[in-house]
């Protein structure tokens, strides 16, 4: 394992069948996710960023073991957990906690707030009734919350104090590392600023880690350590903060950071217009994958795969231009 890596995943795949066609016959693989690697470490924020469709959601499924992976390996604390049951896994599922997209479909509408925040608890510590009052207040308080909420039900509730409600749930058991999928992309602007801070003082205060899928580049700039960017199951690069906004080294990176709005109607700047759409995911092209859409596509992008290699100081891409042997942009 990877010194100082909380979580490592190496080379992970999902791969989903299709139907069988009516002949009988076999249907083809929608690869998901397509050999995807990196580590987290204690207290850092992984961001993991792409376009719709791209597998980020389902890798954050498959580190929670919410859905069983195809191939490859997630290591938790050293140990691997890709193949544990049920009973194996329920002492990690502590550790490993997920703040979802929607904030009002991952809440059951008939339970009070309180007995949602109680509900992880009560699974593993079957605490006194005034001593799980008092747990639960605390965790109402620490998200922004009013103890006099903790009576009402999740529709009685804003989006962002559902989502400080979905927080203070991941929090109740103590984990270590918390997968964001999207959450604050259901919440209005002002409201987004507000839950982004609050997991920052909870990762300060706890020694949190985050995975945090996002399309928001604006946001994972602001609570990355480092990011991961995903392309049709597969991470294209992945790098410091600072390295991958100021000076992406693959061209769809590049691409995702020049659509980025400039919220300055006189300044005019270069962008490279990716043409064409995402291709299948059940038929991806061979070679670079993105060989289709990149503007320096060469011959050997067609039928070679580029690794993953480190081209800087923990900058790691996956484009034949950018290793050695390959020619500047």
């Amino acid at each position: 394992m990877t010194a100082g890596a909380l979580l490592e995943v190496n080379n992970l795949s999902k791969h989903y069948p299709t139907q069988q066609s009516w002949l009988g016959r076999g249907g083809a693989l929608v690869r998901a996710v397509d050999g995807v690697s990196f580590t987290i470490g204690a207290g850092e924020t992984l961001g993991l960023v792409g376009e719709s469709g791209c597998g980020k959601s389902t890798t954050g499924k498959l580190i929670l073991r919410l859905q069983n992976p195809t191939a490859g390996s997630i290591r938790w604390q050293g140990t691997d957990i890709s193949t544990l049951g049920q009973a194996q896994m329920r002492p990690v599922r502590r550790q490993l906690q997920a703040v979802f997209q929607d904030p009002y479909a991952s809440l059951n509408p008939r339970m009070r707030a309180a007995d949602i925040v109680a509900e992880p608890i009560r699974n593993y510590e079957p605490l006194p009734a005034a001593q799980m009052q008092e747990r639960v207040a605390a965790l109402f308080a620490r998200v922004g919350l009013r103890a006099e909420q903790m009576v009402k039900y999740p529709f009685e509730f804003s989006g962002g104090q559902r989502q400080r409600l979905g927080i203070a749930r991941a929090l109740s058991v103590q984990p270590r590392l918390i997968v964001c999928d999207e959450p604050v992309s259901a919440l209005d602007v002002s409201v987004q600023a507000q839950v982004i801070n609050l997991l920052m003082d909870l990762q300060r205060e706890f020694h949190l880690s985050y995975l945090f899928i996002a399309h928001d580049l604006a946001v994972v700039e602001h609570i990355s350590f480092r990011v991961a960017v995903m392309y049709l199951g597969k991470i294209v690069e992945i790098a410091p903060k600072k390295a991958i906004f100021t000076r992406p080294q693959h061209p769809y990176t590049e691409a995702l950071l020049e659509a980025v709005p400039v919220p300055d109607p006189k300044r005019r700047r270069k962008r490279r217009v990716l043409t064409g759409d995402v291709p299948s995911p059940i038929n991806p092209p061979s070679g670079c994958r993105f060989h289709t859409r990149c503007p320096y596509v060469e011959a050997r992008c067609r039928v070679e795969e580029p690794a993953l290699q480190e081209v800087a100081s923990g900058q790691w891409v996956a484009c034949h231009l950018r290793q050695p042997g390959g020619t500047a942009d």
